[in-house]
């Protein structure tokens, strides 16, 4: 069975740093791209980062490029996303998701392209 199980979440104080991991189990995700999205309380999920199957592509949302990076291991299939300079803003539940399309800005922005989601951390940032 094709599971996605994230870690890594907690209270953080602004300008701090995390790291979230997902490790994914049950399918041949090293083949698919994977990504990460959040959900704030009251709005929709929004993209926000996504790296190619073999890792040598990778997309961010404008407002965490230079602070978040993602980066994948194959050998484990595990993704992870560092955070950075964190902000109150960035606070959201964090899901990690699973993608077999071809990479593209297209195909890998839209949560309605992803095939497998994980259940989700919480990220709270404090002021």
């Amino acid at each position: 069975q094709a599971q996605l199980v994230e870690s890594g979440g907690g209270l953080v104080q602004a300008g701090g740093s995390l790291r979230l991991s997902c490790a994914a189990s049950g399918r041949t995700f090293s083949s698919y791209g994977l990504g990460w999205f959040r959900q704030a309380p009251g709005k929709e999920r929004e993209f926000v980062a996504a790296i190619s199957w073999s890792g040598g592509r990778t997309l961010y949302e404008d407002s965490v490029k230079g602070r978040f990076t993602i980066s994948r291991d194959n050998a484990k299939i595990t993704v992870q996303l560092q955070m950075n300079s964190l902000k109150p803003e960035d606070t959201a539940v964090y899901y990690c998701a699973a993608n077999k399309r071809n990479w593209s800005g297209g195909n890998y922005v839209s949560p309605l392209r992803y095939d497998y989601w994980g259940q989700g951390t919480q990220v709270t940032v404090s002021s």
